[in-house]
Protein backbone atom coordinates (compact mmCIF):
# COMPACT_ATOMS: atom_id res chain seq x y z
CA UNK A 1 0.00 0.00 0.00
CA UNK A 2 0.83 3.49 -0.75
CA UNK A 3 1.32 6.06 2.04
CA UNK A 4 0.35 9.36 2.29
CA UNK A 5 4.00 10.52 1.47
CA UNK A 6 4.42 7.90 -1.55
CA UNK A 7 6.38 5.51 0.57
CA UNK A 8 5.21 1.93 -0.35
CA UNK A 9 4.49 -0.08 2.50
CA UNK A 10 4.32 -4.14 2.74
CA UNK A 11 1.60 -5.26 4.92
CA UNK A 12 2.84 -8.26 7.30
CA UNK A 13 -0.84 -9.34 8.14
CA UNK A 14 -0.98 -10.38 4.50
CA UNK A 15 1.25 -12.49 4.12
CA UNK A 16 -0.10 -15.86 6.20
CA UNK A 17 3.91 -16.87 6.42
CA UNK A 18 5.19 -13.98 8.12
CA UNK A 19 6.93 -15.15 11.29
CA UNK A 20 7.88 -18.59 10.65
CA UNK A 21 12.13 -17.86 10.54
CA UNK A 22 11.90 -15.90 13.76
CA UNK A 23 8.84 -17.93 15.30
CA UNK A 24 7.51 -14.61 16.27
CA UNK A 25 3.53 -14.20 15.82
CA UNK A 26 2.41 -10.71 14.35
CA UNK A 27 -0.06 -10.37 17.62
CA UNK A 28 3.42 -10.43 19.43
CA UNK A 29 5.21 -7.73 17.89
CA UNK A 30 5.10 -4.29 19.29
CA UNK A 31 6.25 -1.14 17.54
CA UNK A 32 9.64 -0.15 17.42
CA UNK A 33 11.13 -3.15 18.21
CA UNK A 34 13.53 -3.54 15.44
CA UNK A 35 15.56 -1.37 17.40
CA UNK A 36 14.58 2.30 16.03
CA UNK A 37 11.19 4.09 15.58
CA UNK A 38 11.15 6.38 12.69
CA UNK A 39 9.50 9.25 11.46
CA UNK A 40 7.74 6.45 9.05
CA UNK A 41 6.25 4.86 11.79
CA UNK A 42 3.35 7.24 12.17
CA UNK A 43 2.99 6.91 8.31
CA UNK A 44 1.99 3.33 8.78
CA UNK A 45 -1.48 1.65 8.57
CA UNK A 46 0.58 -0.96 11.13
CA UNK A 47 3.66 -0.37 12.88
CA UNK A 48 5.43 -3.20 11.79
CA UNK A 49 4.38 -3.14 8.33
CA UNK A 50 8.13 -2.35 6.08
CA UNK A 51 8.82 -0.12 3.74
CA UNK A 52 9.22 -1.11 -0.20
CA UNK A 53 10.07 2.09 -1.30
CA UNK A 54 10.95 5.12 0.16
CA UNK A 55 9.49 8.25 -1.14
CA UNK A 56 12.33 11.05 -1.36
CA UNK A 57 13.17 13.42 1.58
CA UNK A 58 15.84 16.57 1.36
CA UNK A 59 17.31 14.23 4.42
CA UNK A 60 18.14 12.08 1.83
CA UNK A 61 20.43 14.00 -0.09
CA UNK A 62 21.58 13.10 -3.88
CA UNK A 63 20.16 9.01 -2.83
CA UNK A 64 17.11 8.80 -4.49
CA UNK A 65 15.92 7.75 -8.44
CA UNK A 66 13.21 9.30 -10.08
CA UNK A 67 10.45 6.18 -11.10
CA UNK A 68 7.18 5.80 -11.79
CA UNK A 69 6.59 5.03 -8.13
CA UNK A 70 8.26 8.83 -7.92
CA UNK A 71 11.03 10.11 -6.68
CA UNK A 72 13.03 7.96 -4.07
CA UNK A 73 14.36 4.55 -3.11
CA UNK A 74 14.29 0.99 -2.75
CA UNK A 75 13.60 -0.32 1.39
CA UNK A 76 16.37 -1.75 3.21
CA UNK A 77 15.11 -5.65 2.69
CA UNK A 78 14.24 -5.00 -1.02
CA UNK A 79 17.47 -4.27 -2.30
CA UNK A 80 18.46 -7.44 -0.70
CA UNK A 81 16.03 -9.66 -2.14
CA UNK A 82 16.26 -7.57 -5.76
CA UNK A 83 20.24 -8.55 -5.62
CA UNK A 84 19.31 -12.23 -5.18
CA UNK A 85 16.83 -12.71 -7.53
CA UNK A 86 19.23 -10.54 -10.16
CA UNK A 87 22.07 -12.64 -9.25
CA UNK A 88 20.64 -15.67 -8.45
CA UNK A 89 17.40 -16.77 -8.42
CA UNK A 90 13.98 -16.62 -7.31
CA UNK A 91 14.45 -19.54 -4.88
CA UNK A 92 17.55 -20.24 -3.58
CA UNK A 93 18.99 -23.21 -1.37
CA UNK A 94 21.27 -20.99 0.88
CA UNK A 95 21.06 -17.91 2.71
CA UNK A 96 23.38 -16.70 5.05
CA UNK A 97 23.62 -13.59 8.25
CA UNK A 98 24.54 -12.66 11.21
CA UNK A 99 22.03 -13.79 14.22
CA UNK A 100 21.32 -10.25 14.62
CA UNK A 101 19.37 -10.25 10.47
CA UNK A 102 16.75 -12.91 11.22
CA UNK A 103 14.09 -10.75 12.53
CA UNK A 104 13.10 -8.12 11.09
CA UNK A 105 15.82 -8.52 7.80
CA UNK A 106 15.35 -11.92 6.46
CA UNK A 107 11.49 -12.45 7.99
CA UNK A 108 10.94 -9.61 5.97
CA UNK A 109 13.21 -10.47 3.07
CA UNK A 110 11.09 -13.77 2.78
CA UNK A 111 7.79 -12.09 2.84
CA UNK A 112 8.65 -9.94 -0.21
CA UNK A 113 10.20 -12.53 -2.14
CA UNK A 114 7.41 -15.13 -1.61
CA UNK A 115 5.34 -12.61 -1.97
CA UNK A 116 6.01 -11.99 -5.64
CA UNK A 117 7.23 -14.69 -6.68
CA UNK A 118 5.16 -17.27 -5.20
CA UNK A 119 7.88 -19.73 -4.84
CA UNK A 120 10.34 -20.08 -1.19
CA UNK A 121 12.65 -17.79 -1.26
CA UNK A 122 15.48 -20.01 0.54
CA UNK A 123 15.37 -23.58 1.47
CA UNK A 124 18.41 -23.02 4.55
CA UNK A 125 18.68 -19.99 6.66
CA UNK A 126 22.28 -20.16 8.27
CA UNK A 127 22.40 -17.58 10.93
CA UNK A 128 26.03 -17.27 12.50
CA UNK A 129 27.12 -15.46 16.09
CA UNK A 130 28.87 -12.23 15.98
CA UNK A 131 32.80 -12.43 16.06
CA UNK A 132 33.80 -10.03 19.31
CA UNK A 133 36.73 -8.07 19.57
CA UNK A 134 37.77 -7.47 23.73
CA UNK A 135 34.10 -8.75 24.82
CA UNK A 136 31.84 -6.03 21.73
CA UNK A 137 30.53 -7.44 18.44
CA UNK A 138 33.44 -6.49 15.99
CA UNK A 139 31.96 -3.94 13.59
CA UNK A 140 32.92 -0.64 11.82
CA UNK A 141 30.54 2.04 13.78
CA UNK A 142 32.35 0.82 16.73
CA UNK A 143 35.80 0.98 14.99
CA UNK A 144 36.80 -2.46 16.22
CA UNK A 145 37.57 -4.18 13.60
CA UNK A 146 40.52 -5.81 11.95
CA UNK A 147 41.27 -6.52 8.32
CA UNK A 148 43.50 -9.40 6.87
CA UNK A 149 45.92 -6.91 5.48
CA UNK A 150 46.19 -5.33 9.83
CA UNK A 151 46.46 -8.67 10.88
CA UNK A 152 48.96 -9.83 8.54
CA UNK A 153 50.92 -6.04 9.80
CA UNK A 154 49.87 -6.73 13.44
CA UNK A 155 50.27 -10.18 14.14
CA UNK A 156 52.33 -11.29 10.97
CA UNK A 157 49.39 -13.87 10.91
CA UNK A 158 48.84 -15.62 6.97
CA UNK A 159 45.56 -16.36 5.47
CA UNK A 160 45.43 -19.71 6.69
CA UNK A 161 46.33 -18.79 10.61
CA UNK A 162 43.16 -16.36 10.39
CA UNK A 163 41.30 -19.59 8.87
CA UNK A 164 42.32 -21.56 11.56
CA UNK A 165 41.71 -19.30 14.22
CA UNK A 166 37.55 -18.45 12.96
CA UNK A 167 37.40 -22.34 12.50
CA UNK A 168 37.60 -22.88 16.45
CA UNK A 169 34.24 -22.23 17.33
CA UNK A 170 31.10 -23.39 15.87
CA UNK A 171 29.38 -20.97 13.59
CA UNK A 172 26.46 -20.38 16.12
CA UNK A 173 28.64 -19.58 19.27
CA UNK A 174 30.66 -16.17 19.42
CA UNK A 175 34.30 -16.18 19.30
CA UNK A 176 36.17 -13.48 21.37
CA UNK A 177 39.16 -12.47 18.76
CA UNK A 178 42.20 -11.20 20.45
CA UNK A 179 45.45 -10.11 18.16
CA UNK A 180 48.48 -10.69 20.42
CA UNK A 181 52.14 -10.27 19.14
Amino acid sequence: YKSEDGSIYFKIGAFPGYGRLSHLEERSLKAGAGGRVAADEYDKESAQDFALWKAWTPDDGDVAWDTALGKGRPGWHLECSALAMEHLAESIDIHAGGVDLVFPHHENEIAQTEAATGHVFSRLWVHNEHLLVGGQKMSKSLGNFYTFAQLRELAGASGREVRYALLTAHYRKQLNFQVTY
